[in-house]
């Protein structure tokens, strides 16, 4: 059993943090391009360092507590890893639709439905995880931290 834990954390591990390279793959050095360094932005938009910092804890943090809800459903329940998977899908696709793209309003839907789907899991799940909600209230704050970046973004430009 405790191999099994262990897989399961590192293969959420993996498609996570792959979820992470592919996203900067797609963006394009987006963070750089004169486009997004023209742009007016939020006064709390942190370093850009920051982000690699937060976005490599919360897919730590994020890895543990799927392997815990992955032990509370059946590990393939459909609703589950269909969620897992819009989840996934939004986080990669948002760096394409803002960054590579420039499409602001569109990054900003998309945007917003990972953060509803975060705040879905975080809540929607408590009860059966209990203190492990801590490990993905990062991903929510961070959620809705980025969600006013781009929410300013398009407001300002």
């Amino acid at each position: 059993m405790k191999e099994n834990k262990y897989i399961r954390f590192l293969l959420f591990l993996v498609v996570n943090f792959l979820a992470l390279a592919i996203g900067v793959w797609l963006m394009n050095d987006g963070p750089r391009t004169d486009w997004y360094l023209s742009l007016n932005k939020a006064p709390w938009t942190p370093e850009n360092w920051v982000f690699g910092a937060v976005w490599t804890t919360i897919m730590i943090l994020f890895s543990f507590y799927m392997t815990k809800l992955s032990f509370e459903y059946d590990f393939l329940d459909k609703k589950l890893m269909t969620l897992y998977v819009v989840q996934w899908f939004s986080n990669i696709s948002w760096n394409y639709i803002f960054f590579n793209q420039y499409l602001i309003e569109v990054g900003l839907l998309s945007i917003t439905l990972l953060w509803l789907l975060i705040g879905y899991f975080t809540f929607e799940h408590v009860k059966k995880v209990k203190g492990y909600t801590l490990l993905i209230i990062p991903y929510l704050v961070w959620m809705t931290i980025a969600t006013s970046l781009n929410a300013y973004i398009v407001m300002y430009n």
